[in-house]
C-alpha cells in the first residue's frame, strides 16, 4: 500500500473548497443590490461598486495552493504547479507537526477494534 501525503494535501484542498460551495450563498435584498443596480442604470458597472466588492469577498473560496494568478505573473513566481506546493507543504507537516496524542481509552479501543477485525479476517 502506498500513500501520497502531497496528494493528500491537494485532496483537503479540494474538499475544502467542495464545503464552501456546499454552504451556498446568501440571497437577500442586500446581496442582489438591487437599488445598487438600478443606480447604475443600463451600461453601468455595479461589479465594481465597493457594494459588490464587500460581498464577493465573502464567497471566495480561500485555496493555499491553487494559484489564481495570470500565466504571465505565475511564470514570473517561478512556475510552481499545485502538486510541488503540496509535496512541500506535505513535507513541512511530516517534519514539523507534533499531534496530540490520543487518550488511553482511545488508543486501547481502537486497538480492540483492529484486533477483533484481524481476528475475524484471519489475519495474524
Amino acid at each position: 500500500m502506498t500513500m501520497d501525503f502531497g496528494q493528500l494535501v491537494m485532496d483537503n484542498e479540494f474538499a475544502g473548497m467542495i464545503r464552501h460551495v456546499l454552504k451556498g450563498i446568501e440571497v437577500n435584498d442586500k446581496t442582489l443590490a438591487l437599488d445598487l443596480i438600478e443606480e447604475v442604470g443600463p451600461g453601468g458597472n455595479h461589479l465594481m461598486a465597493d457594494l459588490t466588492m464587500e460581498h464577493i469577498r465573502g464567497y471566495q473560496s480561500a485555496p493555499k495552493f491553487i494559484d489564481r494568478d495570470m500565466i504571465d505573473t505565475w511564470e514570473l513566481n517561478g512556475s510552481i504547479g499545485i502538486k510541488e506546493k503540496c509535496d512541500a507543504h506535505a513535507r513541512y507537516l511530516l517534519e514539523t507537526h507534533n499531534p496530540t496524542p490520543l487518550s488511553k481509552d482511545a488508543a486501547a479501543y481502537i486497538r480492540e477494534v483492529i484486533e477483533k477485525e484481524e481476528k475475524d479476517l484471519g489475519i495474524k
